[in-house]
């Protein structure tokens, strides 16, 4: 009887909510809700605060939502009696989650407080190819009342700090790349990414090593030097220009302060950015921690004859007839990039390149004189490393990667060579790279200075002079 009564009282109630729900008002049903819940509130002693996953007038997901996702993964392993497994992290284990709906408790300082994963899924009946688009996900944290002002001052901040060092210590670092703007909507996003796995490292980098020292010491220092930045009322990013001709090592190089500082990298295409509004958004959707690069500078947009550039177009245009005008103009519109030197030169150095902390900029070039003097002054790239020709410390950096050793009788005979002979790193690294089985050391030194010699004695232009055999060429055109 007992069970009856149950089962009828229940089947009567959702049949009164059910009528409320579908025939009331939805002014009313927002009325009578409120009063209902101040009702609650008076034989109730418990605050809740929730936390959705998007937030904004974009929708980016919410720092706090993913802390405390970080924070509560642990305890819900211990604790939660249903779990959900999310993603694979580094293709080797499962990253487990509170499944919705569950609750896990937590202690501070003796306040016993209640976590609980949420989903809602809209009233209306709609068909999606994005599954995300159909739910809305939260936490919800519930504590006494008389705990309020401890929960909101204390403890949500140790959440969020203890969550924000979880996601940095386990997180997998990222390579981005950015999308073309006409891809971009609520599910294809500005950037996309693959894991960060190059293996670079300051200590297999071809470099003199004092050289190598400075440069580790002056991005140390950037890394700790939030105070420091904050005190002189600076942003807290540096910029540094890589420049020195093709296979001496600027990939590497980035490759290597990124494992450094354990930050992730951002690499940006300029000639898919349709203008200086979508650079700037670009911008903004970067995080903190990481390394915005800008590879090729000098043949990604002409930066540099802007001016000359527009002087140019305003002379054809004035020669060509109205549709050839029209349909230059269509192209124009479709293929090419409107990003201008000052829209490079404002998220480098003026207001925008303050979004978001701890942000270092690198800009690399094969030609350095090709640039335009006002993006590289100082406070723009702070600091100009030259990747030159492979020097004799550099060969024994290559030598102890490739050969394993330290030493050798034509390591002498070697290092003159280099002194005489501009070759790269990346060259120098071919020739010790063995070429069949069982190929012995000095067979791959022999290459080596085989090499050093004809590159010296083949009569071949060398690289330097072909850079200003180029530039002088670039400088007769102009004079044309």
């Amino acid at each position: 009887m007992a069970t009856f009564t149950f089962f009828y009282s229940t089947a009567t109630f959702v049949f009164i909510y059910a009528m409320f729900r579908d025939h009331f008002p939805q002014h009313l049903q927002d009325d009578i809700q409120k009063y209902g819940r101040k009702l609650v509130n008076f034989a109730y002693p418990y605050s809740q605060i929730t936390f959705d996953e998007f937030t904004g007038e974009y929708m980016r997901r919410s720092e706090a939502f993913t802390a405390i996702e970080n924070y509560l993964s642990d305890k819900s392993v211990v604790s939660a009696k249903r779990l959900k497994a999310d993603a694979v992290k580094d293709g080797q284990s499962l990253v487990l989650s509170m499944d919705y709906h569950e609750e896990v408790a937590d202690e501070f300082n003796g306040i016993k407080v209640w976590w609980s994963s949420n989903r809602t899924t809209p009233r209306s009946l709609q068909f999606s190819v994005y599954p995300a688009v159909d739910e809305k996900r939260y936490y919800k944290l519930t504590f006494h009342n008389r705990h309020k002002q401890i929960i909101t001052e204390s403890y949500l901040a140790s959440v969020m700090n203890e969550g924000k060092a979880i996601e940095q210590n386990n997180r997998l670092r990222k390579l981005y790349t950015n999308n073309p703007s006409k891809d971009w909507n609520g599910f294809n996003p500005k950037w996309s990414y693959v894991a960060f796995e190059h293996p670079a490292s300051f200590n297999t980098l071809a470099m003199d090593d004092n050289k190598k020292q400075e440069i580790i010491n002056d991005i140390n220092k950037f890394k700790m030097g939030r105070d420091y930045y904050q005190s002189i009322g600076k942003a807290w990013k540096r910029g540094y220009l890589l420049y020195g001709p093709p296979g001496t090592g600027k990939s590497t190089m980035i490759a290597a302060m990124a494992n450094h500082l354990e930050y992730d990298v951002y690499d940006l295409e300029l000639t898919a950015v349709k203008d200086n509004t979508e650079l700037r958004r670009l911008l903004i959707d970067t995080s903190g921690k990481s390394i915005l690069v800008i590879e090729d500078i000098d043949c990604s947009l002409d930066l540099m004859g802007e001016r000359e550039s527009k002087k140019r177009k305003i002379k054809e245009d004035s020669d060509m007839d109205p549709i050839s005008k029209k349909v230059k103009k269509e192209m124009e519109e479709t293929t090419d990039s409107k990003v201008t030197l000052s829209g490079v030169l404002n998220c480098v150095d003026g207001l925008w390149s303050s979004c978001g902390g701890e942000r270092i900029i690198i800009f690399t070039t094969n030609y350095i004189e090709n640039l335009d003097p006002a993006l590289i002054r100082r406070g723009r790239m702070d600091l100009l490393i030259e990747m030159p020709f492979c020097c004799f410390e550099a060969f024994k950096v290559l030598a102890k990667n490739y050969l394993k050793i330290n030493s050798h009788r034509l390591f002498k005979q070697i290092g003159g060579l280099l002194g005489k002979t501009n070759m790269t790193p990346a060259d120098v690294a071919e020739n010790l790279i063995p070429k069949f089985e069982g190929e012995n050391v000095e067979l791959r030194l022999n290459r080596l200075i085989e090499a050093l010699k004809a590159s010296k004695n083949g009569g071949a232009c060398r690289p330097n002079q072909k850079r200003k055999r180029r530039n002088s060429n670039l400088t007769n055109k102009k004079k044309k």
